[in-house]
């Protein structure tokens, strides 16, 4: 049987190979990097229950494994200038968490194992160069000279697809003004802060911008909102973090620091999710890149690769051009929520800061106020399932 090609072994390729094998395809899985590459950063922190479900169907018991491993924080907090004005701590599920924190890094270590287990190739050091689409097979070139040939292919190379790329498929949107800082910091042994989500609007102690603390195993991710003004230097590197962060979490942490990145927010959805032979399909950031808030890229990818490998199996034209119509709504959709997050994180217009002004003081007598300012950072949290993919 030829097997199916996938490149890239980030967690949406491994899940798209894991998925070829559970209907039970051969699967090749092509990695630039060496398989000792090292992969720093907590990058995608949650896995939700959806995609748990998903990863579950391709491999039974691998739900468990993650969970098991990952942490499920019970309170979620929000700040407005220093006072809190919303706070819920929710009873432990009695069946699987809504959600597992834990470093990308993490969720890739188990999902190799998985794939290794399930008798997925892999061929590391293989960068793609060129790509080949015709009416019957799909042909890639590396980079060392190097071929490799099957039925389909499913690209989950990341935002820079050199697949995507190769095919000519452009991704459209937009990117936004301003950056973030993301951090990682390891836990003080015996003196780990609670376990719970904590947004803090316009904290007082990094000048009125806005933070986010998220627990994950062995630490937290704590992320700063600049202005469109600010230098990347004066808040963006491992010494200016170490000036700003005791103030967001304490004292103790300085020397704790496990990573230090930016990022930007981009908002950007393929034209197409398969070429026109509808041999090559696109999964994950290869398709679409989002915003962090509201956990949409990681978890649409695997629900993209998830979609893919069925649509592959079904062996048909219209079963890929059917994945990439639903997938490419669904990129649509989580474009359009992260849009709306974004629009009340980096608020333009008055009116927004406004009301957000006045739901902070409303809260204490209006609990419904907090609500809003609790849930609205992440976007529209409901669409049709198989369009939207529940909050990816």
């Amino acid at each position: 049987m030829t097997p199916v090609l996938v490149v890239g072994a980030g967690p949406v390729g491994l899940s798209a190979a894991l998925a070829l094998r559970a209907h039970g395809l051969p699967a090749v899985l092509l990695e630039a990097e060496p398989e000792d590459r090292a992969r720093p950063g907590s990058r995608a922190l949650f896995v939700h229950r959806e995609t748990l479900g998903l990863l579950d169907a391709m491999r039974p018991g691998l739900a468990a494994e993650i969970t098991s491993y990952g942490r499920t924080w019970h309170t979620r907090r929000t700040l407005y200038r220093g006072r809190e004005v919303y706070s819920r701590t929710f009873p432990p599920p009695s069946g699987p968490p809504p959600f597992t924190s834990l470093r990308q890094t993490d969720t890739e270590r188990f999902l190799r194992a998985a794939c290794a287990e399930a008798g997925v190739e892999f061929v590391w050091g293989a960068r793609v160069t060129g790509v080949s689409a015709g009416e019957t097979e799909v042909r890639l070139t590396g980079e060392d000279g190097r071929v490799w040939s099957g039925a389909f292919a499913i690209a989950a190379d990341g935002a820079r697809s050199t697949v995507r790329r190769e095919l000519g498929i452009a991704l459209e949107g937009t990117h936004g003004e301003g950056f973030h800082v993301v951090v990682d910091v390891a836990d003080v042994p015996g003196a780990e802060l609670p376990l719970e989500r904590v947004f803090h609007y316009e904290h007082p102690g990094v000048g009125g911008r806005s933070v986010m603390r998220v627990p994950f195993t062995g630490g937290f991710q704590v992320d700063l909102q600049c202005r469109d003004d600010d230098r990347p230097e004066e808040f963006g590197t491992e010494e200016a973090v170490r000036r700003w962060l005791p103030s967001v979490v304490g004292d103790g942490y300085g020397e704790r620091i496990l990573w230090v990145s930016t990022y930007r927010f981009l908002r950007k959805v393929a034209a197409s999710f398969t070429d026109p032979h509808r041999r090559v399909l696109l999964a994950g950031e290869a398709a679409h890149l989002f915003p962090p808030f509201g956990a949409r890229g990681m978890n649409s990818g695997i629900a993209d690769a998830a979609a893919a490998a069925e649509a592959i199996a079904a062996g048909t034209g219209e079963a890929v051009a059917g994945f990439a119509e639903v997938r490419r709504a669904a990129g649509l959709f989580n474009s359009a929520a992260a849009g709306a997050a974004l629009d009340h994180l980096r608020p333009r217009r008055r009116i927004v800061r406004v009301r957000q002004r006045t739901a902070a003081a409303l809260a204490p007598v209006l609990p419904w106020c907090g609500s809003w300012l609790e849930h609205a950072p992440y976007g529209p949290r409901h669409g049709a399932p198989a369009v939207a993919g529940r909050k990816y």
